[in-house]
């Protein structure tokens, strides 16, 4: 992280027990160094043992990944970025619209027959990211399942999850594979409208389509993170945590990134 991220990163991260008297024993490292180091293996893909030597040793780095994952502090601290993200850009912290898509992905040797399929419809064997973003591209929630899970499954699930974490959610648009019962289910149990945007019978080639663009520019965005490049993690919460890590590393740079001066 440059001195700029740090800035923004240091007031949102969660505090440790031990900082407000709820005992345990303080970290031998510092956060920015952990934080460094699984960005690092995040963005350059390297095995947890490859750790160079100037972070921390490998296995204290992923005992930190490990805590955060396991006791959702990853999500906490990713959700608060991107409010500030969204208060940068103008916007309320709380979105009004999503968008639903999922993402098949192959899975390493590592990755359990009990946890991986086979997607017929894009030949992949591994394991499926199911996400939801807010209008700006920016994650609202994952879920990962074997690659054989349909969408429709994972999205009564997954919606749930949104609706409840964020109340001012009403509109999600989706494609294609999200139709049926969906739909009506949707509106009955958390009040939020499925709109259906579908690829017309005569486009030729690709066309960017209303709103859906936005979610395959994040699906873009994770390629770019060579660890999710390929599903390498033995455990579907790990994968969930390495999509979160992803996303902080954007919305940090987004936030460091000096805002242009108007004219």
């Amino acid at each position: 992280m440059t001195d700029a991220e740090w800035t923004h990163v240091r007031p949102l991260l969660p505090v440790p027990g031990w900082m407000r008297g709820r005992g345990g024993r303080p970290e031998a490292y510092c956060h920015r160094a952990m934080l460094d180091a699984i960005r690092y293996l995040v963005d350059n893909g390297i095995k947890w043992r490859a750790m160079p030597g100037d972070f921390p040793p490998w296995d204290r780095v992923y005992a930190f990944f490990r805590r955060w994952r396991d006791h959702a502090l990853v999500r906490e601290f990713h959700d608060r970025l991107r409010g500030q993200v969204r208060e940068k850009l103008g916007r309320d912290t709380e979105p009004t619209a999503g968008v639903i898509d999922s993402q098949s992905v192959k899975a390493d040797a590592v990755v359990r027959s009990d946890s991986r399929g086979f997607d017929g419809g894009k030949l992949v064997n591994g394991r499926k990211r199911h996400v939801v973003v807010d209008t700006l591209g920016l994650l609202l929630a994952v879920m990962v399942t074997s690659a054989d899970t349909g969408d429709r499954a994972a999205a009564h699930t997954l919606i749930g999850q949104v609706a409840d974490a964020h109340h001012r959610l009403a509109l999600v648009w989706a494609d294609g594979g999200y139709t049926g019962s969906l739909v009506e289910h949707c509106l009955a149990a958390f009040a939020v409208v499925l709109a259906i945007v579908k690829r017309s019978d005569d486009m030729r080639g690709f066309v960017p389509l209303p709103k859906r663009w936005i979610v395959e520019r994040f699906f873009a965005h994770l390629m770019r993170t060579r660890r999710l490049a390929r599903d390498f993690e033995r455990r579907t919460t790990s994968a969930e945590a390495m999509v979160y890590w992803s996303m902080i590393l954007l919305m940090t740079r987004r936030l460091a990134r000096p805002r242009p001066a108007r004219a």
